[in-house]
């Protein structure tokens, strides 16, 4: 009394051969095709101008060598030379590009920072994204909602009830079933691999990278985007440099009684 018998459902093989590889094939042709259309849709690189550029430089050069401190290859003298150098260089602004100059009354034009241009390629691959899900998501929920296709052969907790079987009111039904638009949602997110093996670690096939790296310039190193204070910036790495100094350690340091005790000579 009160033990259920265990469910055996027998599934129609047509299921397997019409619908769960055909979900599969097809979510793997559209990261395919996504990854190829945002690589169609990136605006190619702007030559920036020699003051920008010296401005990224010396930013990721003091970001370089307050990074590597605490194993720095550089000798002590070296290294105190170049933090104190570039620390005074980034203090007094020489690296700091100019700024336009904006006559009085006259509009700000959007277009030459650079903001519009990056806010239509982040709407455009936000549609290469968004676009296809909504479109397979619509056509198995027409077609294929309540279909039970597989059932997983190991062991599931009940709180992925709700995860495996979205589309199916039946509260007694074994966990372990998938249904379509639950096997939809796992090849969403679980193709990452796949797209790694075909593509490379850098792809567009799926949306699962950071996408504030581009504000993290302290720890990427990347260009000052549109609208940074680069003064701020730059005082913060004087900052940081000085506090790099205290946990500076040279990895040359004692390497002569290292490479004895590993040869066992001490």
């Amino acid at each position: 009394m009160g033990v259920k018998a265990a469910q055996d459902l027998y599934l129609d093989p047509s299921i397997r051969d019409w619908v769960l590889v055909p979900i599969t094939v097809i979510m793997i042709l559209v990261g395919l095709l996504r990854h190829y259309v945002t690589l169609l849709l990136n605006s190619p690189p702007k030559k920036q101008a020699a003051a920008a550029v010296r401005e990224q430089r010396a930013l990721g050069r003091a970001i370089l060598l307050r990074s590597t401190a605490p194993m720095s290859p550089l000798p002590p003298k070296t290294y105190l030379s170049f933090s104190s150098t570039l620390a005074t260089a980034l203090s007094s602004g020489s690296y700091i590009k100019p700024k336009p100059v904006v006559k009085e009354g006259e509009a700000v034009n959007p277009f030459e920072n650079g903001q519009m241009e990056g806010a239509m390629d982040g709407m455009k691959k936000q549609a290469v994204m968004m676009v296809p899900n909504m479109v397979i998501m619509q056509y198995i929920n027409m077609f294929f909602s309540g279909f039970v296709l597989i059932k997983l052969p190991f062991p599931m907790t009940l709180g992925f009830k709700s995860l495996l079987s979205r589309d199916i009111a039946m509260p007694d039904l074994d966990v372990r079933w998938v249904s379509a638009l639950s096997w939809y949602f796992l090849n969403l997110f679980g193709l990452n691999g796949v797209f790694r093996l075909i593509l490379g670690a850098e792809n567009a096939a799926v949306d699962t990278r950071d996408m504030t790296a581009t504000s993290m310039l302290a720890g990427a190193g990347t260009a000052p985007g549109p609208g940074t204070d680069v003064e701020k910036l730059f005082k913060a790495e004087v900052e940081n440099l000085a506090l790099a100094e205290g946990v500076y350690k040279w990895v040359g340091e004692g390497i002569e009684d290292r490479i004895l005790k590993s040869w066992g000579k001490i």
